[in-house]
């Protein structure tokens, strides 16, 4: 099995070494995450992280990114995404143009000349998979929301991770130069195959808990008092023990700090919380059921 670290300028040492240059992004991973992230490193095996949305799973990607100081590709799903969007295609204008100036004798032999370069590297349109496996410096290869794609799509990713090579029938088998880490996203809004599953370390991410969201928002927010912090953290996670159609994302927590320190606000009552729900909430239904839990969340002595 090839050993990734050994690609990577700048490599995770240890599991201690994934925490602190995390951290140093503003990343505060836990010690499951800090160990799939060393593997992932040294055993070249992509990571699955699943769980609900704003639970920091993209930002994950971005972190490790910033940690390697690594360039960060990213290709998001979506349904409907084919081959052309998200590996290659060729540039038909530019072909075309070719031909016809070819074809029109302005050439220097006419079709023949013009008939054997017509799919090469200076036609070739890289999307976000090839553009990670022919990258120069070291990548980390985002493929976001992976559940949003089909079934068929899935395959052009099986050789992709398994090998760290695509094949192109006018070119050939297209092998990384150095090998992306790679990160898969999914809300688990449909169930993956086996055999993607099979290729990569999996983690499962959800909300934090109170301490660690706390600990978060300090890293993220310095200049929100500890006192604001612990209110902001309570409200947020009482609202998300509600039935919402979407809870507030770690995301939300940090805007909403930031929106009431902008505010001058250093203390969250209930007038507050009415006027600035709407960083936190986006959804009528969600404000609604809401707002009748605004007089319990707002107590000093809630959560």
């Amino acid at each position: 099995m090839r050993d990734a670290s050994e690609g990577l300028e700048r490599a995770f040492t240890g599991v201690e070494d994934v925490r602190e240059r995390l951290g140093a992004t503003g990343y505060l991973a836990d010690d499951a995450t800090s160990t799939v992230v060393h593997l992932a490193g040294r055993l070249g095996k992509p990571v699955l992280v699943e769980g609900p949305a704003g639970v920091g799973k993209t930002e994950l990607a971005k972190a490790v990114a910033s940690a390697l100081d690594a360039d960060l590709v990213r290709l998001q799903c979506y349904e409907g995404l084919d081959e052309a969007r998200a590996l290659y295609e060729w540039d038909y204008k530019k072909q075309l143009l070719r031909i016809q100036h070819a074809t029109a004798g302005d050439g220097d032999g006419g079709w023949q000349d013009v008939h054997d370069d017509l799919f090469g590297e200076e036609y070739l349109l890289e999307r976000p998979l090839l553009r990670a496996l022919r990258a120069e410096r070291d990548t980390v290869l985002l493929i976001d929301e992976v559940d949003k794609v089909d079934v068929e799509f899935e395959a052009l990713l099986l050789e992709i991770l398994s090998d760290f090579q695509v094949t192109i029938p006018e070119l050939g088998t297209v092998r990384g130069r150095r090998p992306p880490f790679v990160v898969l996203t999914s809300n688990a809004t449909r169930e993956l195959s086996e055999a993607l599953r099979r290729r990569c370390l999996y983690l499962h991410l959800e909300y934090p808990s109170i301490e660690r969201e706390r600990a978060i928002v300090a890293a993220r927010v310095p200049d929100a008092p500890a006192a604001l912090t612990d209110q902001v953290v309570r409200v947020v996670r009482s609202l998300r023990a509600l039935e919402l159609r979407k809870p507030p994302s770690i995301s939300e927590t940090l805007d909403w700090t930031r929106a009431l320190l902008e505010l001058g606000v250093t203390s969250i009552d209930e007038s507050t919380m009415s006027s600035t729900l709407t960083v936190l909430l986006k959804h009528h239904r969600d404000l609604e059921r809401a707002a009748g839990h605004l007089g319990a969340v707002t107590r000093p002595d809630a959560g």
